[in-house]
C-alpha cells in the first residue's frame, strides 16, 4: 500500500519529465482527469520550438532528395545527420558550452568508457589540481537531469565537490549528448540506470580512487536512476538525490481506458517510425536561448524553461524531450520498486518551494536504510541544478564523508 501511495504521489508531478501525467498534486483522480489535457497543453506551449525544428528538418530533407532515388536519399540523410552532429560537437568550444566557470583549482579531463551494453559513454573527470595521485580518494558519479547533459548541473556539482577532495565523474546518458548509441535521443529506464553503474566501473579503474568509497548523485530524473542502480549495485556506497522525480510512474494515474488509448497512440507512432525510417523526436526548447519565458507557460513549465530555455542553463545538446516511443518503456517498467531493499545511506535534497518536493518526501518514507531529508529554504526545483548559493554542499559533503568511511 505504501508503494502504491508513493507512486500516485509521484505521478502528480511526472509531467515535468515531458511524459503524460498530471502536474497537480491531487493523486490518482486528478491524474486520470488531466492526463490528456496536460499533454495537449504541453504540445501547444512548445509548438513554436517544435515547428521551427521540423521546418529546418523538412528543408534539409528536400535539398537532399533532389536528384537521388528514395533509397539513396534515406542513406544520405542518415549520413548527413551523423556528420552534422559530429561537426557541431567539434565546433563547440570546451569552455563556451559549460554553464559555469571552472574553478582555478580544479582539473577537468574528457574521458570515454563503455557501459554493459557496449555503448560508449562520454564523461568529464574532475579532480583537485593539487591531488596526490599516489593516494586514494573518495569518488562520486553524477548524472544530469532528465534531458540534460554533463555540461550543466552535473558540472556545477563536480566543480565544487572536486575542491573538497572528491574525484568526480559526470556523464552524458546513452543516446544523448556526446555519448554514443543510436538512434539519438532515446531514453531507457534500464540503460540509464546502467550508465550509473558504468560510471562506477570507470572510477574503479583509477589507481587514485578508493573502490570502497564510491557514491552516486542524481539530479532530477537521474535521482531515480541513481536510486535504481543502488537497489542492485552495492558497489555504490551512498546515494544523494537533488530535486528527485521518478520518470517511470507516468502511467500510475491512468484509467484502463486512458491506458489503452495512450498505448494505441504510441503503437501508431511506432508504425510511423517504421515507415519514416527513424523515430520521432520533437525538441522541447529552442535551439537558441530566449530572453524571456513564454507568457503562456505557468508553474513547473515556466520553471523548467527558466533553466533550459534561457541563457542560464541552455545548452545546444539539451533541447529537452526524447524520442516519442521512449515513453513505452517507462510505462512498462518501474524504477523504484525496491526502495525498501536499499541498504546504503540515502540523502534526499529538495527545494522548500519545489512542486516536486513531495516526491523526495515520499521516497524518503519508502527507504528503510539510513536516510536524511534536507529541505532547502527558499529553493524551487531547478535551483538545485545550478544555484551554488542554495545547493547545500556542506550537507552533501558531510553526508558522503560520514557514509563512506
Amino acid at each position: 500500500m505504501r508503494r502504491k501511495a508513493i507512486s500516485m504521489l509521484l505521478a502528480a508531478v511526472v509531467a515535468a519529465a515531458g511524459l503524460s501525467g498530471c502536474t497537480g498534486q491531487n493523486g490518482q483522480e486528478a491524474a486520470a482527469q488531466n492526463t490528456q489535457a496536460e499533454t495537449s497543453a504541453r504540445d501547444t506551449q512548445m509548438e513554436a520550438a517544435a515547428q521551427s525544428t521540423q521546418a529546418e528538418t523538412s528543408a534539409q530533407d528536400t535539398q537532399t532528395e533532389q536528384g537521388e532515388t528514395e533509397s539513396q536519399s534515406t542513406a544520405a540523410n542518415e549520413e548527413t545527420a551523423e556528420e552534422n552532429a559530429a561537426e557541431g560537437d567539434a565546433e563547440m568550444n570546451e569552455e563556451e558550452y559549460y554553464i559555469f566557470d571552472l574553478n582555478e583549482n580544479v582539473e577537468r579531463t574528457a574521458v570515454t568508457y563503455q557501459n554493459r551494453y557496449g555503448i560508449t559513454i562520454s564523461g568529464d573527470l574532475y579532480t583537485a589540481k593539487d591531488m596526490d595521485a599516489e593516494k586514494e580518494y573518495p569518488a562520486l558519479v553524477i548524472g544530469p537531469p532528465y534531458g540534460g547533459v554533463k555540461e550543466q548541473g552535473p558540472g556545477v556539482y563536480a566543480n565544487e565537490l572536486a575542491q573538497r577532495g572528491y574525484v568526480v565523474l559526470t556523464f552524458d546518458p546513452s543516446f544523448n549528448g556526446e555519448s554514443g548509441g543510436e538512434p539519438r535521443h532515446v531514453s531507457s529506464p534500464d540503460i540509464f540506470t546502467e550508465d550509473f553503474s558504468a560510471g562506477v566501473d570507470y572510477l574503479g579503474t583509477l589507481d587514485y580512487v578508493d573502490r570502497d568509497r564510491i557514491g552516486a548523485v542524481g539530479i532530477c530524473g537521474s535521482g531515480g536512476f541513481a536510486l535504481a542502480a543502488a537497489q542492485v549495485d552495492t558497489r555504490i556506497k551512498a546515494v544523494a538525490t537533488a530535486s528527485l522525480f521518478d520518470v517511470s510512474v507516468s502511467g500510475a494515474g491512468l484509467s484502463k481506458e486512458q491506458w489503452a488509448e495512450t498505448m494505441d497512440t504510441l503503437a501508431q507512432q511506432r508504425w510511423a517510425d517504421v515507415d519514416n525510417g527513424e523515430p520521432q523526436y520533437i525538441p522541447t526548447y529552442p535551439t537558441e536561448p530566449t530572453a524571456e519565458i513564454p507568457a503562456e507557460l505557468e508553474g513547473i513549465w515556466a520553471e523548467f524553461y527558466s533553466f533550459y530555455g534561457l541563457e542560464r542553463g541552455h545548452h545546444p545538446r539539451a533541447l529537452g524531450g526524447f524520442t516519442t516511443t521512449s515513453n513505452l518503456a517507462f510505462y512498462n517498467f518501474q524504477l523504484l520498486n525496491h526502495l525498501e531493499q536499499i541498504t546504503q545511506p540515502v540523502l534526499f535534497m529538495a527545494g522548500e518551494n519545489a512542486e516536486t518536493r513531495p516526491i523526495s518526501e515520499g521516497a524518503y518514507e519508502a527507504v528503510t536504510s539510513e536516510k536524511e531529508l534536507c529541505i532547502v529554504p527558499g529553493a524551487n526545483h531547478v535551483d538545485l541544478y545550478d544555484d551554488v548559493n542554495k545547493i547545500p554542499f556542506d550537507r552533501l559533503d558531510s553526508f558522503f564523508r560520514e557514509s563512506m568511511e
